[in-house]
């Protein structure tokens, strides 16, 4: 009985771990305050939200190099740039993944591809991948839409661009566009909250 009894105690607390192990990143819900950071940019200067003096809010993308889904959306996120850092909602593009296990995602590489594709926006390392648990970010890409007010950064959006990474052509819903012209226009945010569709992020 007794050899039973400890087996037992064993398989609970296996199983207590596996599911401890598994359980998702926490992160921010929509209306939290997001903190600021300070990440080097791939012009190896240090980056912050206060920074921004003349922002309105943030588009916050957690995106890579590497990812199929993140050169997808590549372009759009250039795109996103273009219309709304000169309303006030610059984006503010965050790599978050351990350059040690994908080597496409260097700072070097990152320095590249910048370069390559001319990003208009920061391009940030989450160096040491402390400020992506913060958010809760577990895909590339990821957005985190931030509306800047006298309590700090708020939360008003969080997952996808929009709702077809493949053919952008055949997107219906601008997830993104649709949440940051609702508070260009202070009106409530309609979609607060879609899945981001992308690469797991590389811990």
């Amino acid at each position: 009985m007794k050899t039973i009894k400890i087996l037992g105690i064993f398989l609970a607390v296996g199983l207590l771990t596996a599911f401890t192990v598994a359980k998702p990143l926490g992160g921010y819900k929509v209306g939290d305050i997001a903190t600021d950071f300070s990440l080097k940019n791939v012009d190896n200067k240090k980056v912050s939200l206060k920074d921004f003096k003349d922002a309105k809010g943030f588009i916050v993308v957690f995106t890579c190099n590497h990812c199929p889904y993140a050169q997808a959306y590549e372009d759009r996120v250039i795109s996103l740039n273009a219309k709304y850092k000169k309303l006030g909602y610059p984006v503010i593009a965050i790599n978050p993944n351990n350059p040690e296990k994908q080597k496409d995602d260097s700072f070097v590489k990152m320095q590249e591809r910048a370069k390559e594709k001319k990003f208009t926006f920061p391009y940030l390392l989450d160096e040491g991948q402390k400020i992506y648990p913060q958010y809760g970010a577990t895909k590339t890409p990821h957005v985190y839409v931030l509306q800047k007010t006298a309590k700090g950064n708020v939360v008003k959006y969080i997952g996808a661009i929009d709702d077809n990474y493949e053919d952008e052509t055949a997107v219906k819903q601008k997830y993104v566009e649709n949440a940051v012209d609702a508070l260009l226009k202070n009106k409530e945010v309609t979609v607060k909250e879609t899945k981001a569709i992308g690469c797991s992020i590389k811990a």
